[in-house]
């Protein structure tokens, strides 16, 4: 003989599975899972313009790495918020939504300085697939070098062989500091065929979206084991310095700028005009919208045009 539930015991369940779903769907913590997105050649936009409110003792560096977003797109966002102590309730903007940058291997690394964010390429069931994520990269004197190189090595629980140079800013350290929560390449690492630049993890997750090493290329502890174990040895690695970049979805145009210390002397609009131009796109694009983009270089993609 069957049993009968009763409607009301079915409708308490599906209540409280609901309110189980919005509960995760609502963490922070956990709403940073898509880091892998699907792109073709006509459509190189990718993630979403998302907003999140302040809770009370919350600073945006939290934040930021609750998003898998760098220090710099937090901020850049939301230039009028103190990145400190944001007024709880604030709502802010959470950026990730970005645009490829123009070097797009079919498979391989691409690190773009100026927005202080990798790409790695790679092809799955024929599909164009890409995972990014936030870096820390070199500090003024100790820049990162723009180039191309291959990983040549990877290395788990790595050990710090720390340079003379800095050996010499900082004496109290030992000529090697041993693998542990106190190393500063972090879990593992990605040795380059440059070999004194590695991608690694880090112990001061506070300095991704900085300019704080001396030239190697951070990520938070999260991000470089999912970058370790995705990527082989011999992966060819692309240091570019973008940062203006121009994308488009569907029929709309779109342009991302970034401020990079690096650019200060050259003239963003005529760099733009000249890019758009080349693109066959200018006849198409907003100049006013143009402008207000390159004046305001708030790291998001803005809608510039349609054509």
């Amino acid at each position: 003989m069957k049993k009968f539930i009763p409607c009301k015991i079915i409708a308490l369940w599906v209540h409280c599975t609901i309110i189980a779903l919005l509960m995760v769907f609502s963490s922070p913590l956990l709403s940073i899972a898509f880091d892998t997105y699907s792109f073709t050649g006509t459509n190189n936009l990718i993630g979403m313009l998302r907003y999140y409110e302040v809770k009370e003792n919350e600073s945006l560096i939290e934040i930021a790495r609750y998003f898998d977003l760098g220090y710099n797109e937090i901020v850049d966002a939301n230039p009028s918020i103190d990145p400190f102590v944001p007024p709880p309730g604030k709502k802010i903007k959470i950026p990730t939504i970005w645009i490829l940058p123009a070097k797009r291997p079919e498979k391989g690394i691409v690190i773009n300085l100026s927005e202080m964010r990798l790409y790695y390429f790679f092809k799955k069931n024929k599909k164009n697939l890409v995972m990014t994520f936030p870096v820390g990269i070199g500090d003024e004197g100790a820049e990162t070098p723009p180039g191309v190189f291959k990983i040549t090595e990877k290395i788990e629980s790595p050990s710090w062989k720390v340079p003379e140079s800095i050996r010499k800013e900082r004496p109290e350290l030992p000529a090697v500091v041993p693998p542990g929560p106190d190393n500063p390449l972090g879990s593992h690492a990605l040795r380059l065929s440059w070999s004194s630049i590695l991608i690694h993890g880090t112990d001061k997750p506070w300095g991704i979206g900085r300019n704080v090493s001396h030239g190697c290329i951070r990520l938070y502890p999260e991000d470089i084991v999912k970058l370790f174990y995705k990527v082989r040895v011999n992966t060819t690695v692309y240091i570019v310095r973008e940062p203006i970049k121009i994308g488009k979805k569907g029929r709309d145009i779109y342009i991302e700028v970034h401020n990079d210390n690096k650019w200060k002397d050259r003239n963003y609009y005529d760099e733009a005009i000249m890019m758009l131009t080349k693109m066959n796109l200018i006849n198409s694009v907003d100049l006013a919208k143009l402008y207000k983009a390159i004046k305001d270089k708030s790291g998001i993609p803005l809608k510039i045009g349609h054509k």
